[in-house]
């Protein structure tokens, strides 16, 4: 049963909804426009924040579904860390896209809803901090993940919590490799300007 749920939480991780919504609404593949990421960012560059909300819901949605649905089958932390791991890494590695998705930050943001309320709080605070200071939404990516493992100790969370902070800091990082590129040389794309 638990190995079905993580392949659940996999599969459920994969469902495009940038894709699946902008061509429902307008009719065009996202992958063709902006930066070419199925992603709730490109979503609000392309065609502004009323196609964007819903994409960010339904993407934190699938992180917050497969971490419950993990729990609901086991209260071992490690089972349902690596179900919120894995509708991530869905996310970010779409099967249905030829493994080619998004950046999974708002499916992270999904799974920490699901473990702590204080935790995500404090990412998003910090997201929305780098956001309004830089106005790159990359950055406040980068860094909010990048104190997850940090402030998962600080909150006395068992070593499990710890090691899945790495891990969705090193998915995301990776994720952002272009992006991180683009910041180094100044041509990153800051939040309000499109393309």
């Amino acid at each position: 049963m638990v190995y079905l749920i993580l392949l659940v939480a996999y599969l459920l991780g994969s469902l495009p909804f940038g894709y699946i919504l902008t061509r429902l609404l307008h009719g065009k593949d996202i992958r063709d426009f902006g930066s070419g990421n199925i992603g709730a960012t490109n979503v609000l560059r392309v065609y502004g924040g009323r196609s964007a909300l819903p994409v960010f819901i339904l993407d934190l949605a699938k992180g917050l579904v497969a971490v419950l649905l993990a729990r609901a089958v086991s209260d071992v932390p490690t089972v349902y860390l690596t179900a919120g791991f894995l509708a991530m890494l869905g996310h970010s590695f779409p099967i249905y896209l030829k493994f080619k998705g998004g950046k999974a930050v708002a499916t992270s943001i999904g799974v920490l809803l699901a473990l702590s309320g204080w935790v995500t709080l404090i990412v998003i605070a910090c997201f929305l901090a780098i956001v309004s200071l830089t106005r790159y939404v990359s950055l406040g990516s980068i860094i909010s993940m990048l104190i997850l493992a940090p402030v998962f100790w600080l909150l006395g969370f068992e070593l499990p919590y710890i090691l899945f902070g790495f891990a969705a800091a090193i998915l995301v990082i990776v994720r952002h490799h272009e992006n991180i590129g683009r910041l180094l040389k100044g041509k990153e794309s800051k939040l309000g300007r499109k393309g």
